[in-house]
């Protein structure tokens, strides 16, 4: 993970050593599938992806599920060797379809004092420990392609809203086009699939195919609400769980389809913080510290997307319900935000954003398994208030 922040490195020394090595090996398997996209579409890619990012919806897939070390966290026994170790895979999916030999806590070959000991495990027990790397194999593939169709929805987000920077770093709309920009895109959403169908369980690609038609059917009902101040909360509320909390909520089922937890309420979790995330977002357009966030406030209100604190007090003050987005310049959006943050808006918004966190609070609490995870995701909760960028 790039540029951690405290409170998701607590998450990560709560979520102990196995958690840091998936996160790990996620970022390499990121980096790996990307560079796989040949050409100048594949240098763009990786440039994006190299920009950095927080990692956290492929973390919160991890942190659903769970440490097959410790037998608590399922409803079935875990792996262990003749010495009671648990078993877990190596990060390189291909490693899952190869021999166990070099994996060095499946063998049990015969060690100094254990001559007694056979040197090859049982047929049952060498098919347990290859079903276990492919277990693993297969989530740690499934967090990294939930990276990837997060950053090509961001590439394309960039396209749409003319975005000249990402993260600090020109985006390749402001320095390619929107050709090569859409190109980029759809080659990581690409490479995101083939990922998955190629060396995740069955049940992944239908759970992240359906987070991507809700990510595009999010992003038309955006384009269909800008420079309109009439949105009602039930609306901003349906296309931030199309747009935003779709991801958070495939991110989830996806951890708890290999932990073996209810795909139900790891789901609930999920969309309860993706929405509270995208709220939190909005605020910071409006109230955040450019020198902070990297971008002027009031950038949403330029390209005339309509967030939920502009409608809440567009509806309560008429001065800004006359406002014609369209005309704004830097200056009039900067001032348009003093004036959102006057209504008490952004109040009653973050009010709603901690309200969503605390009910993913009390279904992460819930939890059957180890306190470890429940700790460690409710750090990765917590987060989301804390952030500032």
């Amino acid at each position: 993970m790039s540029a951690v922040p405290p409170t998701v490195a607590s998450v990560f020394a709560a979520g102990g050593d196995l958690l840091a090595e998936r996160a790990a090996a996620v970022n390499a398997l990121v980096a790996e599938l990307v560079a796989e996209i040949p050409g100048a579409t594949g240098e763009r890619a990786s440039s994006v992806v190299a920009a950095g990012g927080k990692r956290l919806r492929p973390l919160l897939a991890l942190l659903l599920a769970g440490d097959p070390r410790d037998a608590s966290e399922f409803g079935v026994a875990a792996l262990h060797d003749a010495d009671g170790r648990a078993e877990h895979a190596p990060a390189d999916p291909d490693r899952a379809r190869d021999s166990t030999a070099d994996h060095g806590g499946g063998s049990t070959a015969t060690r100094a004092g254990d001559s007694d000991r056979p040197t090859d495990p049982t047929p049952d027990v060498a098919s347990g420990i290859a079903a276990a790397q492919a277990h693993e194999s297969s989530l740690l593939v499934s967090a990294a392609a939930i990276e990837l169709v997060h950053v090509a929805t961001l590439v394309h987000d960039d396209v749409l809203d003319r975005a000249p920077l990402r993260r600090g770093v020109p985006t390749i709309w402001s320095q390619n086009g929107p050709v090569a920009a859409t190109g980029a895109g759809d080659a990581l959403l690409a490479a995101a699939f083939e990922a998955v169908a190629q060396h995740a369980e069955a049940p992944v690609a239908g759970v992240l195919a359906a987070a991507a038609s809700s990510l595009a059917a999010g992003e038309l009902m955006q384009r269909a609400d800008a420079y309109r101040l009439d949105i009602t909360p039930a609306r901003y509320e349906q296309r931030v769980i199309g747009k935003t909390a779709a991801l958070f909520d495939a991110a989830c089922r996806i951890g708890a389809l290999h932990g073996d937890l209810s795909t139900d309420l790891a789901g609930g979790i999920g969309c309860d913080l993706g929405v509270a995330f995208q709220m939190l977002d909005d605020l910071l357009d409006i109230e955040g510290d450019p020198a902070i966030t990297g971008k002027a406030r009031g950038t949403d209100l330029l390209d005339g997307t309509v967030t939920l604190p502009l409608a809440l007090a567009a509806a309560t003050n008429p001065a800004i319900a006359a406002i014609d987005l369209r005309s704004l310049d830097v200056s009039a959006a900067d001032a348009l935000c003093d004036q959102i943050i006057a209504t008490g808006a952004t109040e009653d918004v973050r009010a709603q954003a901690y309200a969503r966190i605390d009910s993913a609070q009390n279904a992460i609490a819930a939890l059957p398994g180890s306190p470890a995870r429940r700790e460690a995701l409710s750090l990765a909760a917590k987060g989301l208030v804390d952030r500032d960028r």
